[in-house]
């Protein structure tokens, strides 16, 4: 699986916002620049990055002295999948088109297959973690215990 910038900042970004909703100053919105230097995010793309997720319904915005982001629901209503879904489009793409719509031909024609088995497994770890169990540093259960494999590290 191959993430784009923007899903890892939008995600850093999100996890941020989480944190800060439930430490000291909480329910009171961070500035973009707060974010960007807490996460070592170029700010500029930041702030793009932002306004998508203004539009995707994830997070909300207040311009002025008193401004800044929060996120829109509670974070542990909001899927990874949500995030990156918002950010760039469906989960698993073969070449610009969903796997179901691809029209493999002969000895390929499982391949078919595998990349909507390969879109449902993505799935099924994206949709269970969420921006407070990222934020919180405490993930399901099935995600440690795939991360623990020695062989999920190459």
């Amino acid at each position: 699986m191959r993430l784009s910038a923007r899903v890892d900042y939008a995600l850093r970004a999100t996890a941020e916002l989480a944190a800060t909703a439930t430490g000291p100053g909480r329910g009171r919105p961070v500035t973009a620049d707060q974010i960007a230097r807490a996460q070592e995010i170029p700010p500029k793309f930041l702030e793009s990055i932002l306004l998508q997720l203004r539009r995707g319904g994830i997070v909300q915005a207040q311009r002025g002295p008193e401004g800044g982001y929060w996120l829109a629901r509670p974070a542990d209503e909001i899927s990874l999948a949500e995030v990156i879904r918002v950010i760039d489009g469906p989960l698993a793409h073969v070449r610009g088109q969903r796997p179901e719509q691809l029209g493999y031909h002969g000895p390929a024609r499982s391949l078919q297959e595998v990349w909507i088995a390969l879109r449902a497994s993505e799935r099924e770890i994206l949709e269970l973690v969420t921006i407070a169990d990222v934020a919180g540093g405490t993930l399901p259960s099935r995600v440690t215990e795939l991360a623990a494999d020695p062989r999920a590290w190459t």
